[in-house]
């Protein structure tokens, strides 16, 4: 009986695979569809996306266009190839607005664009494009299931899009640009100034200022001790318990000294 059943299941596997086969070598487009709906249906999306490939053009405009064109999006997003599913979805949703899968198919459009933001140390365009996406759909629905996943995922990309700034201010410290640092420092905080940065940017905008200072000519210097001992007072207006205490404390001693100079 056992072997009965294996032979049974090993000769529908095989019986599937033909149909398959012959499906993707005819061009019969009515057996693509159906064959292809199979395959979707049985979590074979990426025979179900070879299928739906051959026959979405001449399907625009017909009845089964509706059911087609959401499978095939979720097809690859499925398959994890969010560009073209988030194209696709979009599509959709724009195509088929009074459709009950419109909502879904707006927010997977937007969430397949997320999927491309890369890590926060290279380039940020697609993060960007994915925030406008996300941001679009939260304002389409705001009343949707999807929201509160929408309004996290927007948050999580914007956090990115501030560390990747608040990283490159901190890189003109870093490789003693001190100048631009400061001017990157201070649009950071500008830009985002209720972020968990804040701390970190004013004390590399007081390390830079200090930096500055002391290496300046005499007849910049003065101006820019003052602007170091400045940036001190942010430092510890913003935490008077920083954990950059006794650093900025060591930088105000010597500021003070070195502006001794110009008090005689």
């Amino acid at each position: 009986m056992k072997k009965f059943i294996a032979l049974f299941f090993v000769l529908l596997v095989l019986s599937s695979c033909s149909e398959y086969q012959k499906a993707l070598k005819n061009d019969d487009t009515a057996k693509k569809y159906e064959v292809g709906t199979k395959m979707y249906e049985k979590g074979k999306f990426g025979k179900a996306l070879r299928l739906f490939e051959q026959i979405a053009p001449s399907y625009q405009g017909k009845p089964q266009a509706e059911k087609l064109f959401y499978m095939y999006a979720k097809s690859y997003y499925a398959e994890e190839q969010y560009y073209p599913a988030g194209y696709q979805f979009e599509r959709f949703a724009s195509t088929y607005p009074r459709s009950e899968k419109a909502e879904e198919a707006a927010y997977l459009g937007a969430y397949s664009f997320s999927k491309l933001s890369p890590r926060y140390s290279l380039d940020q365009v697609d993060t960007f494009k994915a925030i406008d996406k996300l941001q679009t759909f939260i304002n389409n629905y705001p009343n949707s299931q999807f929201l509160p996943e929408a309004n996290r995922i927007a948050k999580e990309l914007r956090e990115k899009i501030e560390k990747k700034n608040f990283e490159i201010a901190k890189q003109y410290n870093t490789i003693a640009d001190y100048k631009s640092a400061l001017i990157a420092l201070d649009n950071f905080i500008a830009d985002f100034p209720g972020t968990p940065y804040k701390e970190k940017a004013l004390y590399y905008k007081l390390d830079s200022a200090y930096n500055l200072a002391i290496n300046s000519v005499q007849a910049k210097m003065e101006e820019r001790l003052i602007t170091a001992k400045n940036a001190y007072t942010s430092l510890i207006k913003f935490n008077a318990s920083t954990e950059y205490k006794s650093k900025a404390d060591d930088m105000l001693a010597r500021i003070e000294t070195d502006l001794k100079q110009f008090s005689k």
